[in-house]
Order: structure tokens, then C-alpha cells, then sequence
């Protein structure tokens, strides 16, 4: 498994990936109008304008990818995933490393999860992330935000 730079040409195969990806999260609230559901391929090439993309590949299939740009000094990560039958193999901790060493330069990184998704939370604060703040988005859905000074 090697972690690259997503081209544009990758966006199509990363946003269906995305798509199933982020299934799993929506049932968790049984909340199936997320954004990550509901992006469009022109959005996400709007995002390729301004955000780093990486994609972790396994036999020439992109398996897992991660994005982030950067505003103020702070590196803000989102869209972190991996394929389901690659999940629990450190591929999702890879990619936030990965994008982290890119970016050493910065005073601090800042990402978002559900509330309920235990184990992104625990991924998260396994690479030194900590709970800033959490916000209500609807009656199913709540955020917590987590940070990690450099």
C-alpha cells in the first residue's frame, strides 16, 4: 500500500469510494442527507483547487483517501476514509500521518467527526488529537471538533 497524491483525474473514483465510505456513518444517526453523501463530482473538483487530496492505492485501486487545506496556521483535515474490507489495518492513521508530515510547517491541526463514530474518535485521539468542542448540527446528528497543537 503506498500513500500518493491524488491527481485530478482520481476525483471520480474517490468521491464513489467516499460514497461508500461514508454509508457507515450515516447509519450510525440514521442521518442520509450528510454532505459527504451528497457531494457532486463538480464539488469535489472545486475542493482539488484548494485543498490537498492523498490516496492511499493497493494493486493500482485507490482503497482510502484524506483532504485538507490550510487557513490561519491551522491545517484542517476532513474526509478521512478507508475502503471497508481495508478498515482496522492503520491505513486511516497512515493518511492522517501522511498528510501531518506534509504539512509540518503549521502551528496546528483541526479535524471534525460525529459524535457517535467511536472509532474515528478513537483513531483520532491515538495520534494525539483532543476534544475542543462539539456542536449540535440537527435533531440526529452532533460534531465534535478536535485539535492538535504542533
Amino acid at each position: 500500500m503506498t500513500i500518493q497524491r491524488a491527481t485530478f483525474d482520481d476525483l471520480e473514483e474517490i468521491l464513489s469510494l467516499q460514497k461508500i465510505c461514508y454509508v457507515s456513518e450515516a447509519m450510525i444517526t440514521n442521518d442520509y442527507t450528510i454532505q459527504p453523501l451528497k457531494q457532486k463530482l463538480c464539488e469535489i473538483q472545486k475542493e482539488y483547487e484548494s485543498c490537498t487530496i492523498l490516496k492511499a492505492v493497493e494493486n493500482y485501486e485507490i482503497i482510502g483517501s484524506i483532504r485538507a487545506y490550510e487557513r490561519d496556521g491551522t491545517y484542517r483535515i476532513g474526509k478521512v476514509f478507508v475502503r471497508p474490507d481495508f478498515q482496522n489495518r492503520g491505513i486511516g492513521g497512515k493518511l492522517l500521518s501522511n498528510m501531518e508530515e506534509m504539512f509540518s510547517h503549521c502551528r496546528r491541526y483541526e479535524l471534525f467527526t460525529g459524535e457517535k463514530s467511536v472509532k474515528n474518535i478513537y483513531l483520532y485521539r491515538k495520534y494525539g488529537y483532543n476534544i475542543f468542542k462539539s456542536e449540535k448540527i440537527n435533531d440526529k446528528l452532533g460534531l465534535v471538533y478536535l485539535e492538535k497543537p504542533v
